[in-house]
């Protein structure tokens, strides 16, 4: 059973890179042509026919030969790998903080439905999903940056530490580094973490509350959860082994989801606190018309949305079985 549903998924999967591939590849037709076959990404033979085309396209990118951006000179996949690391690290985070923060919340609201608590998280979050995210990270810069001085208001570490680029990734480098004081260095990075993770996270942490909070209304609802209590079980032996369990189950796919969310949000989030990503490259090269750059990063971004929610399918199978039948 479980190999039938993984040769699905397997078979979705090749479907929608098939689909993404060649959208991408019609970006082609709507660039110039000879900015394209300038950065290398159009094959010399533009004669040939469509499918031909596509089809060298797709070895091209197989092989990691994604063109010469127009504004550095540079390999584009050597940009890429560069800078998608900070936009991950980023982009985690908040997603870790969204499900730390936004689960019990959602419990809590759920389990003290129509009271004081449950109204005041659920205004909370109504707020938190109404608001700009601009607005949100500009009000932050303010207070705690400006006013209070407390955080930076942009870059991901202080130009006092010298960490040499090996992964990408700014805490598995420093770690690996040199540097005198990890921990003083750590603790830099996390300051200039904190205040972009914290204006991402806003929108996934309101819908998680507010999606966790009917999910466990739901559940509460349902028969077996009487059952329970009339056998005699208190009422933190119900929640905690009936209706909390059965509640997060569609928490999984709704990490998928907000994933997505959080890349299209991360784009405008690195612009503002100039986090070097691959979301600020993007804008960046709109605005400098870099046509094999914006073609890579929409193929970048795409796919890895594209992963996140194939895993996080397979992932909610394993907690629920019957989501395989599906």
């Amino acid at each position: 059973m479980i190999w039938r549903y993984l040769a699905r998924r397997a078979f979705l999967l090749v479907f929608v890179m098939f689909a993404l591939t060649g959208f991408v590849f019609s970006l082609n037709f709507m660039f110039p042509t000879e900015a394209m076959l300038t950065a290398g990404v159009l094959p010399a033979n533009t004669s040939a026919n469509v499918l031909s085309q596509y089809i060298t396209y797709c070895q091209q990118l197989l092989l990691g030969h994604w063109g010469t951006s127009l504004a550095t000179q540079q390999p584009i996949l050597g940009e890429v790998l560069a800078l998608l690391p900070a936009t991950i690290e980023l982009a985690a985070a908040a997603l870790l903080f969204s499900l730390f923060a936004g689960i019990p919340l959602g419990l809590l609201a759920a389990v003290r439905k129509d009271r004081w608590l449950d109204r005041l998280i659920s205004g909370a979050a109504l707020i938190g999903f109404s608001m700009p995210v601009f607005w949100w990270a500009l009000l932050l810069i303010m207070v705690f940056s400006l006013h209070l001085g407390w955080l930076p208001t942009s870059g991901r570490l202080s130009v006092l530490y010298d960490v040499p680029h090996q992964t990408g990734f700014l805490v598995l480098d420093i770690l690996r580094s040199e540097l005198a004081d990890k921990t003083a260095a750590l603790s830099n990075a996390f300051i200039h973490l904190l205040m972009p993770m914290l204006v991402l996270a806003c929108y996934p942490t309101t819908v998680m509350v507010r999606f966790v909070r009917g999910s466990m209304l739901n559940v509460l609802e349902k028969n077996y959860i009487k059952t329970a209590r009339a056998k005699g079980l208190s009422r933190g032996q119900v929640l905690w082994h009936h209706g909390m369990r059965n509640a997060l189950l569609p928490v999984t796919r709704q990490i998928g989801l907000q994933f997505s969310s959080l890349l299209t949000l991360a784009m405008l989030t690195e612009v503002i606190f100039s986090w070097p990503g691959i979301g600020q490259w993007l804008i960046d090269s709109i605005y400098q018309r870099n046509y094999p750059a914006i073609q890579a990063g929409v193929l970048v971004l795409s796919t890895l949305v594209i992963l996140v929610n194939i895993l996080t399918e397979i992932l909610h199978t394993v907690f629920d079985p019957l989501a395989r039948k599906l």
